[in-house]
């Protein structure tokens, strides 16, 4: 089992209620893996998947980036502003 410190922002962490979450995973796992557990939990997460980046220990990846015990993987939604 992994370790994995989850980082939310903006309208994630607001309606997750936390801007951190920790979460284990099996050995081996990858960001892919940790977005389907984490869409299952939250509605939020799994309705804005396909807009939120991922950046683990602060660099951009894909989904199929495999993730380390103790990695810390943000999930930046899209921001808008004008």
């Amino acid at each position: 089992m992994i370790h994995v410190r989850i980082l939310l922002f903006a309208f994630l962490a607001d309606d997750v209620g936390h801007r951190e979450l920790d979460l284990q995973l099996d050995a081996g796992a990858t960001v892919a893996d940790a977005m389907d557990r984490l869409a299952r939990d939250y509605r939020t997460i799994g309705a804005a998947r396909d807009r939120i980046a991922t950046a683990v220990n602060a660099e951009y990846v894909q989904a199929d980036q495999i993730l380390g015990d103790g990695d810390e993987l943000a999930l930046i939604p899209p921001v808008s502003g004008g």
